[in-house]
Order: structure tokens, then C-alpha cells, then sequence
């Protein structure tokens, strides 16, 4: 186990350092610059020129790509362009809301997508497996964006239960979280619109992960002990089909981080997804770098706690199989 958990350090170490290429490379092809857009587009040559040697941008790429990497090594992301503020403080900042986000909505696909896909398969073939995964195939075809506006025409504008957006964040009154319920109502809509087409794959995935496992010769072993249906279901079955589920989950989990960039902006969440947007729109590329190096590694994080959870979910699998 030591020896595959330092082989998969060294993989996230070497996924994270392509990464950052490719980020940098990525965003120096941009056309535009943070100097044009901070001075404006009738400002003077000279004028745009000075501010971009102010910022560093004049310098080689290569030059400010090794700036970049020994300040992160450091812990240093350097200063926004636009905000004029350390990026460190603004993404924590930001990450506030979007963590939360990203794990109300994970947290609504598991549970629905489990209920549904077990469901399905203890049903195989009846009208209850033909409804579920013709909703479930519904919610794949669905939109995150228009999603969401139909959820704030529905339950904002028609019924006006919740906020159609806007985040007044986490605060404390007198030693007691007193915002923490507040801030999850303003998280309840953007997080059922990120979860819905997610939990609809994933139920299919569980679907058929359950239908394969349950034609296994140990479960019709523990029904023969005299162990419920339900018991082998839920106790035997999703176990051991658990493993491509888990797979898809780590996936999810990336899809829903980059998800919250347009979700946020349809709710104007003040989220990392909006943070980034407006870098881009003002060229305030070392946010944008850092930001999409910080999603990177959560992914990546994330791929590395799902090849851990298999030897732990299936004994059948050995760490050096992984």
C-alpha cells in the first residue's frame, strides 16, 4: 500500500505540473492583455506599454511562468490585476461559497441517484424501472442553465419560497452561526440545478453496476441463509457495485466544480465560477491561471481518494492492481 500510494503522489505531482503548462500555455494565446483593459481601449501606447511593465507582462513567458511556479511553491499567488488585492485572499474568499455549493449538490446526486438506481434494478423490467430511467434519461438532456431558470421562475418568481439569487455569506451573531441557514436556502436552487443532470447519470450507472452484481452467485447464497431482500440489497449488492459508481462519482465531482461557473452566474453567486468569469472578461489572467490550477488539483485529489476507496470498498482488489 505504501508503494502504490507514493506512485500515486508521484502521478498527481506530475499531473499537476502538465497542468500548469498547458494553463499558461493556454491563457498567453488569449488575445488581449490586463494592461489594455485597465487603461482602456482609446488609452495611449505608451501608457498601455508602461502598466504592462508595471504588471511584469512584458517580460518572456518562460520567465514569468518560473515566477508563477516558485510563488505557488511558496504559497505566494501573487496580486490581481483588476482587484489590485493577493488572488490568495480573494479565492478563499470565493471558496466559501462554492465549496459548500459543490458539496450540497455531490451530496444530492448521491442520494438520488442511489435511490433511483437500486430502485431500478430491484424492479428490473417493471413499470417503476421504465419511469425512473426515462426521468433519468430526461435529466441528461437538460441544460444546467435552463435548469436553473426554471427553478427560479418556479419556486422564486411563482411560488417566492427562495431567493431567485444573490448570497448574503456565513456569519456569526452573538457566538452563533445565525447566517448558516440563510446562506444553505441561497444554495438550495443552484445546487438541485447542478445535481439533476448529474444524479440522472450517475442512476443509470448504479442501475446497471446492481443488475450485474446481483446476478452474482453470492447473493442468491445470502438469500438461501434466509436474509431479506432488502438486507442483500442494500447491505451485499451496492457494496460490491459500488466500485464503477465510485469511479463515476470522482468524475462528477469535477463536472459539478466546473459547472458552478455558469450555475453562479445565473443566480450571481459571488462563487469562484464567477471570480473566474470576470478574469476573464478583464484579462486578469494570474486569477484565472491560479483558479483553474486550484480546480486542477481538486480533481485530481479527488481521482486520488476514489483509487484509495477501492481497496477499501472491495477487498478483491489489491493496491497493486490499481
Amino acid at each position: 500500500m505504501s508503494y502504490f500510494l507514493f506512485k500515486r503522489l508521484l502521478t498527481l505531482l506530475a499531473t499537476l505540473a502538465a497542468t500548469s503548462v498547458i494553463v499558461f500555455a493556454v491563457l498567453e494565446v488569449l488575445p488581449g492583455n490586463a494592461a489594455q483593459v485597465l487603461m482602456g481601449p482609446d488609452a495611449d501606447p505608451a501608457a498601455v506599454a508602461a502598466k504592462a511593465a508595471e504588471l511584469g507582462l512584458d517580460r518572456p513567458a518562460p520567465a514569468r511562468y518560473a515566477d508563477w511556479m516558485r510563488g505557488l511553491l511558496r504559497g505566494d499567488m501573487g496580486n490581481s490585476y483588476s482587484y489590485g488585492s493577493p488572488v490568495s485572499e480573494l479565492i478563499a474568499e470565493r471558496l466559501t461559497l462554492t465549496v459548500p455549493l459543490a458539496v450540497l449538490a455531490m451530496l444530492l446526486t448521491t442520494v438520488l441517484a442511489l435511490l433511483v438506481g437500486v430502485i431500478a434494478a430491484a424492479r428490473h423490467n417493471s413499470a417503476a424501472d421504465v419511469g425512473l430511467m426515462s426521468l433519468a434519461q430526461a435529466g441528461m438532456a437538460i441544460p444546467n442553465f435552463w435548469f436553473a431558470i426554471l427553478l427560479i421562475l418556479l419556486f422564486s418568481v411563482k411560488l417566492q419560497w427562495l431567493s431567485a439569487g444573490g448570497f448574503d455569506g456565513w456569519y456569526w451573531d452573538d457566538g452563533v452561526w445565525a447566517g448558516l441557514w440563510e446562506g444553505l436556502k441561497a444554495l438550495i436552487l443552484p445546487a438541485v440545478a447542478l445535481a439533476v443532470v448529474q444524479a440522472a447519470i450517475l442512476a443509470r450507472f448504479t442501475r446497471s453496476a446492481v443488475l450485474e452484481v446481483l446476478r452474482e452467485d453470492f447473493v442468491r447464497t445470502a438469500r438461501a441463509k434466509g436474509l431479506s431482500r432488502r438486507a442483500v440489497l442494500w447491505g451485499h449488492v451496492l457494496r460490491n457495485a459500488m466500485i464503477p459508481v465510485i469511479t463515476v462519482m470522482g468524475l462528477q465531482f469535477a463536472e459539478l466544480l466546473a459547472g458552478t461557473i455558469v450555475v453562479e452566474n445565473v443566480f450571481y453567486l459571488p462563487g469562484l465560477g464567477r471570480l473566474i468569469f470576470q478574469s476573464i472578461a478583464n484579462r486578469d489572467v494570474i486569477v484565472v491561471r491560479n483558479c483553474v490550477m486550484l480546480l486542477a488539483g481538486m480533481v485530481v485529489v479527488v481521482n486520488f481518494v476514489v483509487d484509495v476507496l477501492y481497496a477499501v470498498i472491495d477487498p478483491r482488489v489489491k493496491a497493486h492492481e490499481l
